[in-house]
């Protein structure tokens, strides 16, 4: 029986599932409907950064749209990438994941011979964490964006 006073949210579907993507959130007030819907990523060279990202998680290739390369995600988020004009900030960008899309990226990490961390602040170099019972890694991308997958969310898990 679900509890009224928690709604479970699934990455994919976005209604009520039993599955380790749940997040539960006490429903204390009434809050307005908001979604993220799209980000831009700054990039040196938009095509090679998207691609690599859509590589890197095993998504369909890039879409043009307008003057972006856009990356689609399953909860109806997009990455849109665009040339900066000018230094890049690096930023970071975190990834819900299922188990098996885990070991997929950390192999796809490994055959590229990238450098990954279990942290944020790299003190773990080729390891990966088990934060929230689930498992996580960090690496770069070409701009030195910070990408992390994680496979269960923060707060949801023993860990």
């Amino acid at each position: 029986m679900i509890n009224p006073e928690v709604v479970f949210v699934s990455r994919s579907t976005g209604i009520a599932e039993a599955e380790n993507f749940a997040i539960r959130k006490p429903l204390s007030r009434r809050l307005a409907a908001a979604q993220l819907n799209h980000t831009i990523v700054w990039s040196s060279d938009q095509t090679m950064s998207a691609r690599f990202l859509a590589e890197m998680l095993g998504r369909p290739a890039p879409t043009r749209f307008g003057h972006f390369d856009v990356v689609e995600l399953d909860n109806g988020v997009s990455l849109d990438f665009a040339d900066a004009e000018g230094p890049i900030r690096p930023q970071h960008y975190a990834f819900l994941i299922s188990e098996a899309d885990f070991d997929a990226v950390l192999s796809r990490i490994r055959e590229r011979g990238l450098e990954h961390w279990a942290d944020p602040m790299r003190h773990r170099p080729g390891e990966i964490n088990h934060n929230g019972g689930g498992r996580g890694v960090y690496f770069a991308d070409p701009d030195g964006h910070y990408l992390e997958v994680i496979t269960r969310t923060y707060g949801s898990g023993d860990g």
